[in-house]
């Protein structure tokens, strides 16, 4: 089974410029924990709620404080064309519940989850044993 036959395909996106406010809306809105940030149809980060947590109302910085500068820098992500149980052993290696999608041209066309594969492939119990360890960085690309 290939990642585009099980993915979200309906994204919402944020902007750098955007406020972790808005963010925060816009995750409570999706019943989500992130977001892609994208650029000028270029996707540069992601923001999760622990990201919110963590790198801003911890560090004492307002709802008014942008995207752009508590956002993961580094996005892994998956290719829409790829096997299932490929993506699943490359999430659990990485760490990850979630990766953006992207079509050949490196543009965003979905997000797939763990829960959104769970059952489709032969790896979704390695791949949760692995993402479920404790410790390491709280970011995109490890939890």
């Amino acid at each position: 089974m290939r990642v585009s036959e099980c993915m979200t395909r309906d994204v919402r996106i944020a902007s750098p410029s955007d406020t972790i406010g808005k963010a925060a809306q816009v995750m409570a809105s999706l019943d989500a924990g992130s977001l892609p940030v994208g650029d000028n149809d270029r996707l540069v980060g992601f923001i999760t709620d622990r990201d919110i947590a963590i790198r801003a109302i911890a560090e004492g910085k307002g709802p008014e404080a942008k995207v752009g500068d508590i956002m993961s820098r580094e996005i892994r992500w998956c290719y829409e064309d790829e096997d299932v149980d490929d993506v699943l052993i490359n999430m659990g290696e990485l760490r990850v519940r979630r990766l953006p999608v992207l079509d050949k041209k490196k543009r965003l066309v979905g997000i797939v989850a763990l829960a959104d594969l769970a059952g489709k492939g032969r790896q979704t119990a390695s791949a949760l044993s692995h993402i479920s360890q404790r410790g390491g960085l709280h970011s995109q690309t490890t939890h």
